[in-house]
């Protein structure tokens, strides 16, 4: 039986392909948000255990630049997300 993700209208669950390192640390190659492309993620620049200010929950924060933007994904196991804006969480 799979477990059902909590539903919460600040996160916005993405998939996430990653390599996991013989040290146990994780590290995210590209993610897809639930009917979009992937993205690849081209370079990680912090990494931490943070809590979600916006989105609630504790895990940890990557910061990435993918395709030129900056994205904060957070691995708060065994779900991926990233905040939504306000406004996108009102829809």
């Amino acid at each position: 039986m799979s477990e059902r993700r909590p539903e919460n209208p600040c996160k916005r669950y993405v998939k996430v392909r990653a390599d996991f390192e013989w040290d146990g640390s994780i590290r995210p190659l590209l993610f897809r948000q639930e009917d979009g492309p992937a993205c690849r993620i081209d370079r990680i620049m912090d990494v931490r255990e943070a809590a979600s200010l916006k989105a609630g929950g504790q895990g940890t924060r990557y910061v990435c630049e993918a395709e030129g933007k900056i994205i904060v994904l957070f691995y708060d196991a065994p779900y991926w997300f990233v905040e939504r804006d306000a406004a996108e969480a009102e829809e």
